[in-house]
């Protein structure tokens, strides 16, 4: 098996908050580190903007993919069964497609070959 070179970009390419849609599944790539060697991946479903009244405008929702394919949303949600992480739209730059997801994955590969080697 083989994987398709890529010429990777040096700057991670997160999804653009106001391009996010309902419904659609995105990729959190967090890191537990400084150096950016040990990746947190998740997997989340944009609920949609605003969903709170009690905040403030530019609150972006994302549910977590296992209760959102169990047919859970926000507006039924119990305290179990769903986890709910709210963002700031500024604040959305950990949030990715897969390609990009991968990618910086991918360039966490690299970091830790070079670290080994």
């Amino acid at each position: 098996m083989r994987f398709e070179e890529s010429d990777l970009k040096p700057y991670a390419q997160p999804v653009i908050a106001k391009e996010l849609e309902q419904g659609k599944v995105y990729f959190s790539v967090q890191f537990a580190d400084d150096d950016m060697m040990i990746p947190i991946m998740e997997t989340w479903v944009f609920a949609g903007r605003n969903l709170n009244p009690k905040n403030a405008e530019n609150h972006l929702y994302f549910q977590d993919v296992e209760s959102y394919l169990q047919g859970i949303r926000y507006g039924t949600a119990t305290d179990e069964g769903a986890t709910f992480q709210v963002a700031l739209e500024e604040h959305t730059k950990h949030f990715f497609e897969y390609e990009y997801a991968l990618e910086e994955l991918l360039k966490c590969s690299l970091r830790r070959r070079k670290e080994s080697g």
